[in-house]
């Protein structure tokens, strides 16, 4: 940019100097005037140790326009490529976006409730079939929710996550609901450390304790529990 600058000044400069006349006996010397990256030659004349060019020559070199205004000349260059691309380029950005952190925290809070009320009525031998569906459907429409939010490259991988802690108590409440129905779920009711022993529910825990803080904190993190 700041070359850019200084050649627009040159040219200016070399413009304002063609609006002079030179001394009618001054010895002229013909050259050429190349422009890096661009084809064609303007031409220079050497006046008393001075350069001048041809302004018509340059604007054509440079695929630029010459407007005429009494004793000024204007030569309009154009953007370059470099120059448009910096400013239509938004930068970057890091982290997840305000929308879905909101989302995905609600999201997780719909799977907790979710999985607690599966654990209370586990413990206390409710039926857990059709009870199940309101919570599973609530759930599955905070993830939605979730995945509509997503603009950033951090949101993208944290609703991976997102997604893999759903699916998983999805699969574990559907093998509880199962089980309940084939009279095999008993000891869940009879024994305390059951559910400690069960390597889905444990999963699930373990997903959500990182889950929570993670999303919390505005950046995403990765960890083995979650896949």
């Amino acid at each position: 940019m700041v070359r850019m600058m200084m050649f627009k000044w040159s040219i200016f400069g070399a413009l304002l100097l063609m609006v002079g006349l030179a001394p009618a006996n001054a010895q002229q010397q013909a050259g050429a005037l190349l422009v890096k990256g661009r084809p064609g030659q303007a031409t220079v004349i050497q006046v008393n140790g001075r350069a001048f060019v041809d302004v018509e020559a340059l604007a054509q070199i440079t695929e630029g326009s010459l407007s005429f205004e009494r004793d000024r000349i204007t030569l309009t260059l154009p953007v370059s490529d470099a120059a448009g691309a910096s400013t239509d380029t938004q930068p970057a950005r890091l982290g997840f976006s305000q929308a879905f952190m909101s989302a995905a925290i609600e999201a997780m809070a719909s799977m907790r409730e979710w999985g607690s009320t599966l654990v209370l009525a586990i413990q206390n031998g409710y039926p857990v079939g059709n009870t199940m569906t309101v919570y599973r459907g609530r759930a599955a429409d905070r993830v939605r929710l979730a995945s509509a939010a997503v603009t950033t490259d951090s949101d993208r991988s944290g609703l991976e996550l997102l997604t893999n802690e759903f699916k998983n108590v999805q699969a574990w409440s559907d093998k509880l609901v199962q089980a309940q129905k084939s009279m095999s779920a008993g000891n869940l009711t009879m024994s305390e450390d059951a559910l400690q022993n069960d390597p889905m529910f444990q999963g699930i825990v373990r997903c959500g304790q990182f889950l929570g803080p993670m999303l919390a904190s505005g950046t995403f993190q990765d960890d083995a529990a979650c896949h």
